[in-house]
């Protein structure tokens, strides 16, 4: 495959070809990005073919500070949020009470022997509003600050999300692994 520079430079001067191989050596990456903040697969679909067309249209004010694979990979991630924040309403909760240390962890013992397919698909049953928030946190590493002023909600509200998030995943993690004990039990 050609060099990325090459790719860029066509992209630049509009050169289809180019913009199908850039197309071609990152869609799958970026759909899985893509896919961690969407509802379904038609979605996530959308949000990829929404972030290449900015990507395109955007590629003059990459510059080439960091990576442009990080560079893509936050306009996916931004796109996501938008559509997002135009169809969900995440609900405000009571502040109070909600401190880092509070938070359940998922105990590494518990998912040991999952398969990362079924995590990733209980991270996907998650509702929206508690799935954004948990990808933002555990996966990109946005602080709670950062998720309040992405999704316009307040800082308790983030934590608040994330401890529901979690508690459910925690559940499914517990029912997940006591189906598979009685099975091999």
């Amino acid at each position: 495959m050609p060099d990325l520079r090459k790719i860029l430079r066509g992209c630049l001067a509009g050169n289809k070809r180019d913009q199908e191989l850039l197309y071609r050596r990152y869609s799958a990456k970026l759909y899985g990005v893509s896919l961690q903040y969407s509802g379904s697969q038609d979605e996530a679909r959308d949000v990829l073919q929404e972030s290449f067309i900015k990507i395109l249209t955007g590629l003059h004010t990459f510059h080439g500070d960091g990576s442009f694979e990080g560079w893509m990979r936050r306009i996916v991630v931004n796109t996501a949020l938008e559509r997002h924040r135009n169809r969900y309403y995440l609900n405000k909760v009571d502040e109070m009470g909600f401190e880092n240390d509070s938070l359940p962890e998922l105990d590494s013992g518990d998912i040991s022997g999952m398969e990362t397919e079924d995590l990733l698909n209980f991270i996907m049953e998650l509702s929206p509003k508690y799935r954004m928030v948990f990808n933002l946190y555990a996966l990109e590493g946005y602080s709670h600050k950062e998720i309040g002023e992405m999704l316009n909600i307040s800082e308790g509200t983030s934590k608040s999300n994330l401890s529901r998030a979690r508690r459910i995943l925690q559940k499914k993690v517990e029912i997940h692994m006591g189906i598979k004990k009685r099975m091999n039990g």
